[in-house]
């Protein structure tokens, strides 16, 4: 069975393709500031990664309109914890857990990502999956790798999908094993499980 999310037409509107939203309508952005991830990187994520999980948490630290996290959502992750610190994103990531009915499992937060960390850190959250598709450029994906580990916000088997330019490139820690990498034009999408 194949797994993504599909923009539709008219190129403002998603859906949510599998799981128990299946067919559900989600808003876009709509802003400069956000960068969706194109069908065909999600589609090949999702095949990836999945197609279901059984329980779990999972982190989306630059949510956009919240639509992977929401996909994760829906094929079976408990909760999720959706950031972005743009105002807009936030807005639209709000609007689309209220219209699925999903507030009880998503908690939504207008934040930068190191301020997120260090709040979920405090908080002592640890997560099953973790979704990382950072600005192009902002160059990030190493620190928030290291932070994750140093403060043990991962769980066994946690896997840590990566997006970013095909030139950004960053060290993988020995506790972390590369299980899966493939490029799309511009882009290169990694994935990563935390072995302890």
């Amino acid at each position: 069975m194949r797994i993504f999310i599909q923009i539709n037409g008219n190129g403002d509107k998603m859906r949510v393709i599998a799981g128990k939203l299946r067919s559900r309508q989600l808003k876009s952005v709509g802003s400069k500031l956000t960068r969706p991830t194109t069908d065909k990187n999600k589609e090949n994520l999702f095949n990836m990664i999945g197609p279901y999980f059984d329980g779990g948490v999972c982190l989306d630290l630059f949510g956009g309109s919240g639509g992977l996290g929401i996909e994760a959502i829906s094929r079976g992750m408990d909760q999720l914890y959706s950031v972005d610190k743009q105002y807009k994103a936030f807005q639209t990531i709000k609007e689309n857990i209220c219209s699925l009915n999903i507030e009880s499992q998503v908690f939504v937060y207008k934040l930068d990502y190191q301020k997120a960390l260090q709040k979920f850190s405090d908080e002592n959250l640890s997560f099953d999956l973790v979704l990382l598709d950072p600005p192009y450029g902002l160059k990030v994906t190493q620190k928030i790798l290291e932070f994750l580990l140093n403060h043990q916000m991962l769980n066994d088997n946690c896997l840590i999908v990566v997006e970013d330019l095909n030139e950004e490139v960053f060290d993988i820690p020995t506790s972390l094993v590369l299980k899966k990498k493939q490029s799309y034009g511009i882009t290169t999408l990694q994935i990563l499980r935390y072995e302890g």
